[in-house]
This record gives C-alpha cells, structure tokens and sequence, in this order.
C-alpha cells in the first residue's frame, strides 16, 4: 500500500470536519451514527452559537416596534439658592411626560418589516449551520470506518509478508532462492511496516476529528447504514436546492431586509407627529417673597409636528448607502444560486462516480484475488518469481484500499448532496433528537414591552493571565535541535 493512500483519506477528513464540540453535559455514547447525530445536535458549540445568533437577531423585532409606543420619563430636582452662602430658598420640583409618536413618515412599519425579514433569514442560517455540522458528523464517521478498514489491511498486509520473509530465509538456507529474493522481501516488508505507521497515525488525526465534531471519541463504531434515497437526476436535485437550500433561502430573506431599510431611511425625508402630555410639580420654601411659598402643580398636553426642511445632505447619502447595500444583496443572491448549483451538481457526479469506482474496485478485488493465488502456484513451480508474488500482493492491497475509499467517498458525497438541498438535518435525518425550535423565542419577545424582562447574564469566565496577551507564560522552553 502506497502512503499516499493513507494521505489522501486524510486530507479529505481533516476540512471538513472543522466543528468543534466540548461545553458541559455527558455526550450520548456515540456508538451509532444516529446517536453521534444527536450528540452534535444538542452540544456542538458551533451550532449553539449560531442558535444564539439566531435568538439576537429576535431582539430586532421588539426593537422596531418600540416605535409604536410611548415613552414615558420622570425628572425630580432640587434646588437651594443663596448669598454668601446665606439660604435664601429652597426649590424642589417633580414632573413626569409622556410621548406617543403618531406618524413617523412610514418608518416604524418598515423597520419592523426589515427586522422580520433579517429574523427569517438568520433561521435559514441556522438551518444552514445544522447541515453543515451534520454533514461533518457523517464524514467524520465515515472517515474512522474507513480508515480503520484501512489498517487492518495493512496490518494483514504486514503479517503476510513476515510469513513470507521467513519463508523466503528458509528457502535461501536450502539454495532454493538468492540473497536478492530475501533482500527484496525485506524491503517490501519494511515498507509495509512504514505505511501501517502512517496508516494508524492517519487513524488517530481522524479520531480526533470525530472527537471534535461530536464531543467523544468514536467506540465501537457500528457500520454505516443504508443510504438514504436520493433524487433521481441533476436537474431534480437542482431543482430541490433552488426551492429549500438555507443560504439561498437566507440570502433572498435578506435583500428584502435591505429592500425594507431604504424605506425607513426615505421616511426621515417626511413629516413626523407625536403628541405628549405632562405633570408638574413645585414647592417654595424661604424664597423671601420673590415665590410665594407653597406648592404649584402643571399640567400640559399637545401636538406637535416636525418637517425636515434640509438635513445637510445626511439623508440623502445615507439612503443612497442602503440602496447600495441592497444591490450588493441582489448580487449575493445570484452568487449564492450559482454556487448551490455547482455544489449540487458536483455532488451528484461525485455520488455517480464513486459507485463507478465501486463497482470497478470490486471487480478488481476478485481479479486480483485469483491472480495472487496463481502468481503464488506459478511461483512454487519456478515459472514466476518471489517478486512477481509481492508485486501482485501490493496489487491487491491497493485495490482494496481503494475499494474502501469509494464506499467512504459515495457516503460522504450522498449526504453532501443532501445538505445542498437543505435536506441533511438530524429531524429529516432520522436522529433520535428533540428538534430545537428557532421560532419559540422570537414570539416570546415580541410582545415584551418591560424595559427589565432580561435574561440571567452566564458566568464569568476565567482569564489567562494579563501577561499573556502579549507574551509567552509558559514553562515550556523548546530546545533547539543540534545540526546533525
């Protein structure tokens, strides 16, 4: 088996399982790929903070509809006048306002509107998060599955040709074969030796992927199961992704967020009216008859309009600033369709390709099977030599690696593609979970209008030393290695 075997399973591990997982709880033991599913959905930090983002972006909505409602202030003052710090009198005065916007030329309606746009797309990227990090979870399942195939065939390969080492030894005591023959087992052997170190070094990268993606290390990992159905054709799933892919979906969400905040901005343009009402009150004391003393109450209510006539310019530059925002909206949204449509398309052919190379790679396993075995019978009759036996050996090794590589490739590509149509999420997925639901806390805080209705604020983290920052604290002190 060629190392690079062993590399190129690897470097299509390590990227795509970039998810980290660690906060608190003990993680579902990880046995199955339904369950290392769950786990990743209900602990992934990834995930969590996007679902945090998602419950952020909530608080737009409420914030915008603040300007439907009044505005209610207190003020309480006091006063002492004197002369040379003789008391000449004292004042304290306590009143309280109210204000209730009436017309805002349009412009809480469409900050509400562009809050509940910017709302639904962060849930379809949350939606997108999810595919992600499952997608994740299933290669890193299928990465240690293969490549734990993948050295148990190295190690068989290893044990067969230290039988054969030997063998080769005995025959050179009798004269049968050449020092070359033991020489070139030898060899072989010790490369097969290098390649399973490789192989279980690749192994232990690979756990480790597991390990982030889904909180534990992978025990005891049952097979895959089946694939689930796929679409029949490209242009069907093409047609899926363009309806239900979550970053499309959030992409054309946020244009009309961007299409809702250039109405907002024109609506500074126009008139505004509000109405507001207020109590006051008064009490002199010792104003030595400038105030009578006593107590004085006020009472105030009206209208007031005001019409912007010239705002420097502002308005204007920050309303051509938005328009811009939204045609760059426009824009992603373009980008986005032809990038769902690239990745859909190539994970179709990806999926078609390796059940070619599967089928390839069976036929090849049997033919080189039967072709060992007689190389092997062919060579104890002296028709071919103990090389011809090894070369045909590392043919068969390879062959079977690639055999494994493909069935890891088809799963790998089947669920890439579903998550290219928004279809690869642990409830469609089949994983035993409770779905989160990212709705529940926009309707909650919708209707707050309580400005102390807040959340418990988490503990406070510890933190490195202060010295850390800006440079190295540890005990730790590399020692140059000497040339050799």
């Amino acid at each position: 088996m060629n190392s690079e075997i062993a590399r190129r399973i690897a470097t299509r591990t390590l990227p795509l399982a970039m998810i980290a997982l660690a906060l608190g709880g003990t993680p579902l033991r990880a046995d199955t790929l339904a369950a290392a599913l769950a786990s990743a959905y209900e602990t992934n930090p990834e995930l969590q903070a996007q679902r945090a983002v998602t419950r952020q972006v909530d608080e737009t909505v409420p914030q915008a509809l603040s300007g439907y409602r009044p505005g209610v202030g207190a003020t309480v003052g006091y006063k002492a006048n004197g002369d040379n710090f003789n008391e000449a009198g004292q004042v304290f005065t306590a009143g309280g306002t109210i204000t209730q916007p009436l017309y805002t030329g349009g412009q809480t309606k469409a900050a509400v509107s562009a809050s509940e746009n910017l709302v639904l797309a962060s849930r379809a990227q949350l939606r997108a998060a999810e595919n992600t990090v499952m997608v994740s979870v299933v290669t890193a399942y299928a990465n240690v599955l293969a490549l734990e195939r993948v050295v148990e065939l190295t190690k068989n390969q290893v044990k067969v040709l230290s039988r054969e080492l030997q063998a080769s030894k005995d025959r050179f005591e009798v004269g049968d074969l050449t020092r070359t023959d033991v020489a070139q087992s030898e060899a072989r052997l010790a490369r097969s030796q290098s390649q399973l170190i490789a192989a279980q070094g690749t192994l232990t990268l690979a756990r480790e992927s597991y390990r982030r993606v889904v909180g534990r290390l992978p025990v005891d990992l049952e097979p895959l199961p089946p694939l689930p159905t796929l679409p029949g054709t490209p242009a069907q799933a093409v047609d899926i992704a363009d309806r239900n892919n979550p970053s499309l979906i959030a992409a054309r969400f946020n244009e009309a967020a961007a299409r809702y905040t250039v109405r907002q901005l024109e609506g500074q343009r126009l008139p505004s009216v509000a109405a507001s009402a207020g109590l006051g009150y008064a009490n002199y004391t010792g104003a030595g008859g400038v105030v009578p003393n006593g107590d004085y109450f006020t009472q105030n209510i009206g209208v007031s309009a005001t019409v912007p006539l010239y705002q420097a310019g502002a308005v204007g530059s920050v309303i051509r600033q938005a328009q811009e925002v939204r045609s760059q909206r426009l824009e992603q949204i373009t980008a986005t369709e032809r990038v769902v449509v690239e990745t859909t398309t190539n994970s179709y052919s990806n999926v078609q390709t390796a059940r070619a190379t599967i089928q390839s790679a069976e036929v090849g396993v049997k033919a080189n099977t039967l072709a060992l075995e007689g190389v092997k019978q062919e060579n104890q009759v002296g028709s071919r030599t103990l090389l011809d036996v090894l070369n045909a050996e590392q043919e068969l090794l390879t062959v079977q690696v690639d055999l494994v590589q493909a069935k890891r490739d088809e799963y790998v590509a089947s669920y890439q593609l579903l998550a290219s149509m928004g279809l690869a999420e642990a409830t469609v997925l089949g994983a035993p979970v409770t779905p989160y639901d990212s709705t529940a806390n926009g309707k909650r805080v919708r209707g707050i209008w309580s400005d102390w209705a807040t959340n418990p604020n988490p503990a406070a983290q510890p933190l490195p030393q202060p010295v850390a920052a800006s440079q190295s604290v540890s005990d730790f002190v590399p020692v140059p290695v000497a040339p050799r």
